[in-house]
Parts: C-alpha cells; structure tokens; sequence
C-alpha cells in the first residue's frame, strides 16, 4: 500500500509516518519503479505498535530501543521490564502530583484564613515550604 493508504489506515498524517521512518522506528517502504513507497501489512502493525507505545507514555528512545532487536518477536522480558518500569514512573507522578494538591490546598486555605484577618501573605514562607529537610527543592513538575 502506499503510504498514503497507510496513513489512512493507522490514522497519521503521511508527514508522522516519514517520521517514524526517518527516526528509525519504521523501516522505510520499498520504492517501486514509480518511486512511491510501497508499505506492507507489517508497517501497519508497527505504526499500530508505537501509537500504542506512545499512548502510554513510552519515550522514542525506549521504542527504538525495543524494536532495535530486528525480531519479528519482541523478547517477553524486555517487555515486560518496560512495562513495569512504566508504571512505577507513572507511581512517582502520582505521588508527585498527590503532594501538589495537598499542598496547594493548604496554600488556599492559609490564603482564606490569612486574608479574613486582614493581614498580608508571606510569600517568603511560601517559597521555603518547597524545600526538603536537607535543603534542596523539592521537585514541582
């Protein structure tokens, strides 16, 4: 198929397929004597492959990675490490993101009680909540 049925087909833009393709994540199509590229049913699962990748947040470098090992078969183990490794990175964002909101709340309502008071917030004591025990600044994002 060319790449335009292709693109149809995955759902891309042709321009997101030469892409992957230049990036070493598609193998380029074979051209015809017409100089069209001409995919095959494998590139379609491939395309397949990486939006799902993507979808769940795998990098480029990680896919590259994967298909690197020129299998028609991705070894299980790999897989699943990545697999793992995934979700315990999408844990710490969790954790990340849980203390940003209880932090933020906390900050809304010393904002509510600071101001019924009438008085000014300390934005000083506001920049040191976000430093750690040791010191250093705790990471926002």
């Amino acid at each position: 198929m060319r790449i335009g049925e292709l693109a149809k087909q995955a759902g891309l833009s042709t321009s997101a397929i030469r892409f992957y393709e230049a990036s070493g994540l598609l193998p380029p199509g074979a051209r015809g004597d017409n100089q069209y590229r001409d995919y095959g049913t494998d590139a379609l699962k491939r395309l397949q492959c990486i939006q799902l990748a993507r979808r769940l947040g795998f990098s480029l470098d990680e896919l590259r990675e994967l298909f690197a090992h020129q299998h028609l078969v991705f070894p299980r183990e790999q897989i699943l490490a990545g697999l793992s490794r995934r979700r315990a990175a999408i844990a710490r964002m969790r954790a990340d993101l849980e203390a940003q909101d209880a932090e933020l709340q906390q900050l809304a309502s010393e904002c509510v009680e600071t101001w019924a008071r009438g008085d000014c917030m300390d934005t000083g004591a506001f920049a040191l909540r976000g430093r750690r025990r040791d010191g250093t600044q705790a990471r926002t994002g």
